[in-house]
Formats: C-alpha cells, structure tokens, sequence
C-alpha cells in the first residue's frame, strides 16, 4: 500500500451510517477522506487565502455526488478522477460536485480542487470557530466544525484521514500545523512550511497557527541515534517525548516559565494512560490573549495569559495536553459522547494535581461533586444536546463518572484499563458503549454500565460515596 492511498479496511469499518445529530448538516455519509493534501497560499495584510486540494477517497455507499463542507470561500476548477467536471455548485455551507459516472461503495476516487478567498470564523452554537485573525498572525480552532472554513472537507468527527498540508506565507512568520515539519524554504519574500499528519486525525483537529514564532525545545530528543531508523524508534519510546514551544521572541521567557512542569505532567500521564499517542508535541503561545485554549492534534495553542503559576492556568495546561490521548488518538464516533473526552481531560487535570501536590484527587472530586449539587440538575452529560455539549457539567460530571469506575475497581485494574483503552483504541473513533465493553472485559467482575449509567444518563445527581 502506498503512503498517498491507505487500504480500505479503515474505510470499510467506518461504514455510511446517520449524520452527527449535533452537527447534522455537516459532513457526509456517502464517502470518506483517507488523506486530504492541501497546498496554500496565505496573504496576511489581505488576509487572502488560495487553495488547492487533493482528497483521495473512498466511497462508502453508492453515490451521484461528492458533497464537501466548504463555508465562505469559492471553489474554482474541479477533477475526479483526473478529469473535469461540468457541474457542481455552492449549496448553502456545502459544495456539491455532481460525477458522470456513479460512484460505486468501495471504489477509490480522487478529487481536486482551486478555491480562494476571505477566511472568517464561522457563526453557530458554539460562538466563531474556524479561521481567525490575531493581531499580528492567524490562530485556527476547528472545534466542532470549524474545517470548513479554510478547506473543503467532510466534517465528521468519525471520519479520520492522515494530511500533508503546504503554506506559503509572508516572510518572517512561522506557519505551524499538525504533525511532522518535513520541509521548509523561502523564495524571495515568502516562505512555505510543509507539514505531514501521518496518523489518522478527525477533520476538526487540523489546524494552521500563523505568527512571528521561533521554535524552542524544551525537552531533550534521543541524542546519537540516526532518525527512520528502528533504532531511533526504540529510542524515542525510551526517551522523553520531545516537546517544543512556538512563540515569539519577547515572550520566549513568560512561556518557559508557564511551561516549566508541562514535562512532569507528560511523564505522569504517559504512566497513568500509556505512551504518548505522536512523535512529539508542541505548545503554540500567542501575542493574544485568549479566552480559553485549544487543542489540535500534535499541538495545543496558550494565550500569552495562559502562562502562568496560578492552578487556574496550570490545570489548562495539563488538560490541553490530555486530550492527545483523550480526544486526538481516541476521537468519538458521535459528538453525544463528548465526555469520553471533557470528562477524561477533566479527570487528568485532577490526578495532575495530586501528583504536583495542589490539591488531592479525591478533594477534587468532592469540590466538583458539592459544586454541582449547589446548581441545575438538568443535563444528561451522556447525551447533553448540541447546545450543551461544552457545558462545564459535562467536563465535571464526566470526570466524576470515571472516578466511579475507579472506586469500583480499584487503582490498578482502573489505571490498567485506561492504558489498555488508549492502546486498543489508538488513532481510532470511540464511543460509550465500547468504553463500558473494554471495562467488562478488562475487570473481573465489573458491571461498567450500571456504575456509568446514573452519572452519564440520568438528571440527577448521583450520591458521592
């Protein structure tokens, strides 16, 4: 199997099922992207985005038509197959590429496309999401369905494709995206920043950060060993994960201070949930301040408020970086089950403040649960709704229902089956119903469900015990 065209197994598993219901209008059933390769070009004084993508695909049902998210920006000349198509249209949030031929379930087909124009967030539920302006940059946050807004994609959270992005921007800005920089040159006064994302990674979790960064490590890669080699794979999952912070010159000092027990927090969770999911890890710092930060696969991106000592900061730290296991590699099937992530990030916040010795689990664990009885006990945290689906009841509640599951079982067989969870399910889609399935299966006599079942699908709140 080529690198550029996966097999389908992935593809055939992922079979055509119900649109998201919290994003119903988003995302196709009828086909999946095995690997998008994105070719741009960004002015920032104009903020003007050209495009041109590759998507090699794979159908899952038969079909007349290849329907892409696309929001704000005008696609131009489009190939299937290599060849040109006559007809195809903007619908709404949606660009509908009408074949020639039908598409049969199975069959592998490719499609690319030009598109240009004005990038903006866009508007919903959840606030501006998608392509945004800083001051002096460009920070994406594609959660939940954000993608559309810079490249046509079929955004599903199931749907996990590996990418190859390309960005050519303005001189002396860093362009930063998910995964492996594999190449870097400028030509006169622009720079192109190529990147590889070879694990499987959901549509939402790309991510472009544009700014006058410079790149700091601040953990130790394996010295001595020849990169590609087996041996420099056996090195890196001896050595510490090689961790790296983007920011700009005049804040280099602020983030490595902020920063300065990320490493601590890496080697507790790598004990607590299994190796870590990539090859390394990077934290983007922005000139901005940000309301909150944001995780993408490979990365997290911090406001410049973000770096700080305080826990309020500190515990977003380890939460961005939890959700490489609980979010990234392990991405849920359906946006109902969004606690697998929220309540898991949650919980890692919690055992890395007993582990920096802030604050014992079990005592977080009861502020939360006295924090919550003080307030509605309205949301079934299982299935709370698009509206709610961020809601901090979710985070809270989720990480409860898990600390369920520890006293049920015990310390050991409940850390053993997280590290067993991510290893079973790495760079894979997941859902409540196979985490309890795992649970059973791991634990003796454990009735997963029944634990679960009161603090993920009913209103009220559960005694603490």
């Amino acid at each position: 199997m080529s690198r550029s065209e996966p097999g389908t197994t992935q593809a055939q598993e992922t079979t055509a099922t119900a649109a998201d219901p919290y994003t119903l209008h988003h995302g196709s059933t009828a086909f999946q992207v095995l690997r998008y390769e994105l070719d741009l070009d960004y002015s920032l004084g104009s903020n003007r985005l050209n495009g041109r993508a590759m998507l090699r695909c794979i159908t899952l049902e038969d079909t007349d038509s290849v329907v892409l998210d696309l929001v704000g920006l005008r696609a131009s000349k489009i190939l299937v197959d290599g060849k040109k198509v006559p007809k195809f249209s903007p619908r709404g949030e949606h660009l509908v590429i009408t074949v020639k031929d039908r598409l049969r379930a199975g069959q592998h087909f490719t499609v690319e496309l030009r598109y240009d124009g004005n990038p903006k967030p866009r508007r919903g539920l959840w606030g501006e999401v998608g392509w945004e302006e800083l001051e002096d940059g460009v920070l994406v946050a594609g959660q939940p369905n954000g993608a559309a807004s810079w490249f046509p994609c079929n955004d599903h959270p199931r749907h996990k494709s590996s990418y190859l992005i390309s960005i050519t921007t303005d001189d002396n800005y860093r362009a930063i995206c998910n995964g492996r920089l594999v190449s870097h040159s400028r030509k006169s006064s622009r720079e192109t920043w190529v990147y590889e994302q070879a694990e499987p990674m959901a549509s939402y979790l790309a991510t472009v950060q544009i700014g006058r960064y410079r790149l700091h490590q601040l953990s130790p890669a394996p010295d001595g060993v020849r990169a590609g080699t087996a041996h420099h794979a056996e090195a890196l999952r001896q050595a510490p994960v090689p961790q790296f912070v983007a920011v700009s010159p005049g804040l280099l000092t602020e983030a490595r201070e902020g920063l300065a027990r990320q490493a601590d927090m890496m080697r507790t969770f790598v004990e607590c949930f299994g190796p870590y999911p990539f090859a390394e890890y990077t934290a983007v710092v922005t000139e901005d301040e940000l309301e909150i930060p944001l995780e993408a696969q490979t990365l997290s991106i911090f406001g410049r408020n973000h770096m700080e000592q305080s826990w309020d900061a500190q515990r977003l730290i380890a939460h961005e970086l939890s959700h490489q296991w609980f979010g990234n590699s392990l991405t849920v099937s359906s946006w109902r089950d969004i606690w697998l992530h929220e309540g898991f990030a949650c919980y890692a916040e919690w055992i890395w403040s007993e582990e920096a010795g802030v604050m014992s689990l079990a005592n977080r664990a009861k502020t939360a649960w006295r924090k919550l009885d003080m307030g509605a006990q309205d949301l079934v945290i299982g299935d709370p709704g698009p509206e709610h689906m961020f809601d901090d009841r979710v985070y809270k509640r989720g990480a409860l229902a898990l600390h369920a599951v520890r006293r049920a079982c015990g310390d050991a067989a409940f850390f053993g089956l997280l590290r067993h969870w991510t290893e079973a399910k790495r760079h894979s889609s997941v859902s409540t119903e196979e985490f309890i399935a795992a649970a059973n299966a791991y634990v003796p006599g454990l009735d997963a469900a029944s634990v679960l079942e009161p603090w993920l699908y009913q209103a009220g709140l559960p005694a603490f015990s």
